[in-house]
């Protein structure tokens, strides 16, 4: 809540030097990682999470928005072999589901952080994979309701959605 607020900031030692150095993290803060396909953004998730997972005894959330089914039987699998798994919590809205799955998969990964920062007083690192594929999601959804698209052919609700976000 607003009330809980600190103007201090605080950071968030990821034990990755390259990202510690040239990119640091605030703790409550948000972070995007942009970049084309295959240039490593899975694998540095994965590493911020065994590392969470090791260093600061927290949990993870990550929240597979339209992703493949291979990746997210990767991501399993990788966090079972790192010991982390115990550690992590993986909700997935593939992209063979329909559009109203994968638009609230990501609100459930939030839920979920929220509970264990709240109830399980834990430090949380929350991952959402891929953004856009939720606002995707939600286009797919507004069109099912026949909402007219905004001029560039977004969802009239866009803000709002990403908002609640």
């Amino acid at each position: 809540a607003f009330d809980q607020l600190e103007s201090k900031t605080e950071m968030f030692e990821t034990g990755l030097k390259v990202v510690d150095l040239l990119t640091p993290y605030v703790k409550g803060g948000k972070i995007g990682l942009f970049g084309g396909a295959g240039v490593g953004k899975t694998v540095l998730i994965q590493e911020m999470i065994m590392r969470v997972a090791k260093l600061h005894d927290g949990v993870s959330v990550f929240a597979g928005v339209g992703e493949r089914t291979r990746e997210g039987n990767d991501l399993i699998h990788e966090m079972a072999d790192s010991g982390v798994l115990d550690k992590t919590a993986l909700v997935f809205g593939q992209m063979d589901e329909p559009p109203g799955t994968r638009l609230r998969v990501a609100l459930a990964g939030l839920t979920m952080a929220e509970y264990f920062r709240d109830v399980q007083k834990q430090d949380v690192l929350f991952f959402i994979d891929n953004i856009f594929r939720f606002t995707q999601a939600g286009s797919e959804v507004s069109t099912l309701l026949g909402r007219m698209p905004s001029a560039v052919g977004y969802q009239p609700n866009l803000a709002d959605e990403m908002g609640l976000l």
